[in-house]
């Protein structure tokens, strides 16, 4: 069962947390320890900081765009994106920090007080697609639960829900399939039939281990327990 099959009462569950999840690893870093780099290349802790806040207040935008049936884009362009990350880099950590709870709240309530008709209004993604709004339980479980890793204290992707790692790997091939890249990748989860990312293209890297370690890997955050090529990489999922 993937995410999307479960009641959306459950899906907003995972959702809130993973919010939580990425709360707690905050909490752990002091105020100096923001202004480290993570693994994301250019990007601070501040950096990242800023995103999932903003990426809630995003969401926000999507949500009213249901409730009111006027189209409020997630984001005006892709340079006002950036900009806004980039300035929101600068704020304090209690600014920051004030920044993830206020619009993490401020999408849960949203998110409780949407009518049960809106959940099925179309609305746009980021990247164009068309989308019910009930994909915003999706969307945002996916920054929280990956960007807790991201920080770079503790968080594994051992500790995502199983739900959120099939969707992940489902989403992440479904990406590549799209867009025509990974032909000759053979993925293997212990305990799973191994798949070809693109069936027929023939084998030339496969790629095996748990399925927590697997999702970590195609997602471009390193870690898999079998490679069988040295260079292994993800092709771009996003």
């Amino acid at each position: 069962m993937g995410f999307n099959d479960l009641d959306l009462s459950e899906r907003l569950l995972i959702a809130r947390r993973g919010t939580a999840y990425f709360a707690q690893r905050l909490a752990e870093l002091t105020d100096d320890e923001l202004d480290e780099p993570t693994a994301l290349t250019g990007w601070s802790r501040k950096h990242l900081v800023a995103h999932v806040g903003y990426n809630a207040a995003a969401l926000c935008r999507l949500m009213d765009w249901a409730a009111s049936g006027v189209e409020t884009p997630m984001y005006a362009s892709t340079e006002q994106r950036g900009r806004e990350i980039e300035e929101g880099s600068t704020l304090n950590a209690a600014a920051l920090r004030n920044l993830f709870t206020h619009t993490a709240a401020r999408l849960d309530e949203k998110w409780r007080h949407l009518p049960t008709s809106a959940w099925s209004a179309q609305v746009r993604t980021a990247q164009g697609r068309l989308v019910p709004s009930a994909e915003t339980a999706w969307m945002r479980t996916r920054e929280v639960w990956i960007h807790a890793v991201d920080l770079g204290n503790g968080g594994r992707f051992g500790d995502f829900p199983d739900v959120v790692l099939d969707s992940l790997l489902v989403d992440v091939v479904g990406s590549w399939r799209r867009k025509g890249v990974g032909a000759g990748l053979v993925i293997r989860v212990d305990g799973r039939v191994p798949f070809e990312v693109h069936e027929g293209a023939g084998v030339e890297t496969t790629v095996a281990g748990p399925l927590a370690s697997v999702v970590r890997w195609a997602v471009g955050r390193g870690g898999v327990a079998l490679a069988s090529s040295a260079d292994a990489e993800p092709p771009q999922w996003l």
